[in-house]
């Protein structure tokens, strides 16, 4: 299986965007840097808008990821809920 990747920009717009993101993949590895944090995956990873919300108390448009995100890698399956990053094989 091939891994995925998201990089986002450490700050405090993002760290409960991380924290959902582990909590919703239990198999990705976090990778902290000084100014940005990827989070690697086998097969696929997904961030949920719900558990965004949940961690922030506040409504999430995912396209809010877009303002701290450095870099991805994969094929980006979005809708309004979620977003998954995957290799079609």
């Amino acid at each position: 299986m091939s891994k995925v990747f998201i990089a986002l920009q450490t700050n405090d717009d993002t760290r409960s965007i991380i924290q959902a993101i582990l909590a919703d993949n239990p198999h990705a590895i976090c990778n902290e840097q000084p100014a940005m944090v990827k989070i690697d995956a086998e097969g696929s990873l997904t961030v949920r808008r719900s558990t965004i919300e949940e961690l922030i108390g506040r409504d999430f448009d995912l396209q809010e990821l877009h303002i701290n995100l450095i870099s991805l890698t994969g094929h980006v399956d979005e809708s309004d809920d979620e977003l998954t990053l995957s290799w079609n094989n």
